[in-house]
């Protein structure tokens, strides 16, 4: 318990002070946390003796995405300039044809999804630095992006202190045995009671626009982290890697946000 509160101390730490400092230190966060994602997400699936994703291209593709949407979203660069990492992507089904493994299908299938799975999520969220007011801008401010993780964070802790004393009703028992729907209802009232504290103080989106913000949040988050559960049962494996000792690995601490921002991020350009 002591390895996980310094573990779980030193990582909120870390996000909330690269996103407060700015656009440049959080690009830096996000860079690493994803290349360490990918290379987590190639070395999981490959615990399958069937899996042989092309690890080194898809990390090296992975960062170059990652590292061109950045400067996209300052307004630093054309956006014309992503067409270099989506050729990367492309160039992989050449990379397959001289490797010479089984089941090619599958090897470029699972290179392809760490780079979906890990990048876009990351790219989104970076971009939401830049909105305000119902537009992307080229000024960046923290609010979005530490607000998201605030509510996140909230849904987590809710969910994990309301299960602990109050969980009776299994949520989702043939994935998650331990989650149940008084946990989720406590995440849910936490998140949602956060998102109306934030609008006080964060006023780059309205009340109600956080509000629904947290309940996506609550609602892909989630379902992100029964995915997680879902995949790393499928191959018998507990923790995605051993990189946050006492948390597991990058995967088993971002579960929830690979699925939910995408969602919030949707919303977002939505109603623009």
């Amino acid at each position: 318990m002591l390895t996980r509160t310094i573990t779980g101390f030193l990582f909120v730490i870390s996000i909330v002070a690269a996103i407060y400092y700015g656009p440049y230190s959080s690009a830096l966060l996000f860079l690493v946390v994803v290349l360490l994602g990918v290379d987590e997400f190639y070395s999981l699936v490959k615990k399958s003796k069937h899996i042989h994703p092309i690890k080194y291209w898809g990390g090296i593709t992975a960062l170059i995405l990652m590292g061109m949407l950045i400067p996209i979203a300052q307004q630093n660069i054309n956006a014309k300039w992503v067409v270099v990492p989506i050729s990367m992507l492309f160039f992989t089904f050449i990379i397959e044809l001289y490797r010479k493994k089984e089941h090619p299908f599958i090897n470029i299938a699972y290179t392809l999804l760490g780079i979906l799975y890990v990048v876009v999520p990351f790219a989104m969220l970076y971009h939401l630095g830049y909105y305000n007011n119902h537009t992307f801008t080229s000024e960046f401010s923290y609010q979005l992006i530490l607000g998201y993780f605030i509510l996140l964070w909230a849904n987590d802790t809710g969910a994990y202190l309301a299960g602990k004393f109050f969980g009776k009703h299994k949520l989702f028992e043939r994935i998650s045995p331990k989650k149940t729907w008084e946990g989720s209802i406590g995440g849910a009232l936490l998140s949602i009671a956060l998102a109306i504290l934030l609008a006080q103080y964060f006023t780059n989106i309205n009340l109600t626009e956080w509000i629904i913000i947290s309940v996506i949040i609550v609602i892909f988050g989630g379902i992100g982290d029964l995915v997680e559960s879902m995949l790393k049962r499928s191959l018998g494996i507990k923790d995605s890697g051993k990189l946050l000792p006492g948390h597991g690995g990058i995967l088993d601490r971002f579960d929830g946000l690979l699925i939910s921002v995408p969602f919030v991020y949707s919303y977002l350009q939505l109603i623009q």
